[in-house]
């Protein structure tokens, strides 16, 4: 960590939690993810979704600098004055193009954190998401709210929204204020928070999950309209695993003024990206029919979804969304790999276009 110059050298394998805590330690925060055990590198190089996203954009978009090793064995230091191209590319574009063995990312001043859960039981999810949608098209950057719809720790199902916001403490205690006299929850622990602790806050929903089979899609909404809302309350209800879930993201603020072509994550259009999340224990015999709640859901929300999808829960079946995934950025991409891994020496989680 340099505190001064505020940019942190992050070497492979560091954790969101292991980044968040270095930071933390000097007032400071980078743009995190959700979950502490998600590994830095690869939510960054392949977008990153998080609850800094209007204020600080991406992951993605605050990556400085990377070294890359190239199939050829070259070591090669990327930015953007240094092979600007290849940083382009992994500025977005997942690990297609060599192993990022270490990144410089920006980091951001921690100021007043506000931040906790907020829960009510599924049966005023509807409600309670209407509410929602409002007080979202006109939140400021300094607010994210992250929402899940999962089982709670003692079991029933339930709707939890999770505020985190950084800026003014006034300003930041009013609005959070507002936002929780939207209902009256059934849990409500908000107050001064590190990211640390809002980490911890997702991690006790993952340790639950622990050990699950899962099959995941995405897909990206411009608006969470009541026909999207009846959609997703509807399926949560019929989950056939406690364990499989609905999760949204909301990508507003500083994230949508960066251009499109800047960087390989095109996709800057506000959204909703919707995380549909079959899980089940191993034991279970029904696996194809969680698999079917998943793939029935994303196929439900198709109507409503713009083009495309989020890149790091695509993977090569999904042909259709990884065709848009990159916005206009997908044809630039598929000319790098070509350029910089002729042989297909890597093959990346996150699939780019026509590759397959």
């Amino acid at each position: 960590m340099d505190p001064l110059s505020r940019v942190a050298t992050i070497a492979g394998g560091a954790s969101n939690k292991d980044v968040a805590v270095a930071a933390g330690a000097h007032g400071l925060v980078a743009a995190l993810g959700n979950c502490g055990a998600v590994g830095m590198a690869g939510l960054t190089l392949g977008g990153g979704y998080g609850p800094l996203i209007g204020l600080c954009g991406t992951a993605a978009d605050n990556l400085l600098g990377a070294e890359v090793v190239l199939a050829d064995g070259r070591r090669v230091t990327t930015g953007p004055d240094e092979e600007p191209d290849l940083f382009w590319g992994i500025w977005g574009g997942g690990g297609n193009f060599g192993v990022v063995t270490s990144m410089r990312v920006q980091l951001h001043e921690v100021r007043h954190m506000i931040a906790g859960p907020i829960a009510y039981p599924l049966s005023e999810a509807e409600q309670m998401l209407h509410r929602y949608a409002a007080f979202a098209a006109a939140m400021p950057d300094e607010l994210d709210i992250s929402v899940g719809m999962t089982s709670g720790p003692d079991g029933p199902p339930m709707l939890m929204f999770l505020p985190l916001w950084n800026g003014d403490k006034q300003h930041g205690e009013r609005i959070i204020s507002d936002f929780r006299g939207l209902g009256t929850p059934q849990l409500a622990q908000v107050g001064p928070m590190t990211y640390t602790d809002l980490l911890a806050v997702f991690d006790a929903w993952a340790d639950a999950t622990d050990g699950c089979h899962w099959e995941t899609r995405t897909r990206s909404l411009a608006a969470l309209t009541a026909d999207v809302i009846d959609v997703i309350t509807r399926a949560v209800a019929d989950r056939t695993s406690p364990y499989s879930m609905v999760n949204w993201h909301h990508l507003h603020g500083a994230a949508t003024r960066i251009p499109a072509e800047k960087i390989a994550f095109g996709f800057r259009q506000e959204h909703f990206m919707i995380e549909i999340i079959a899980a089940w224990k191993p034991d279970e015999s029904n696996a194809a029919a969680h698999r079917q709640w998943a793939q029935d859901l994303w196929k439900a929300l198709a109507p409503f979804a713009l083009p495309g999808g989020y890149a790091n829960f695509l993977t090569p079946h999904n042909r259709e969304q990884v065709r848009d995934a990159y916005g206009g950025n997908g044809a630039r991409l598929t000319a790098l790999k070509r350029r910089f891994d002729p042989d297909g020496v890597f093959a990346s989680a996150i699939p780019l276009p026509d590759e397959h």
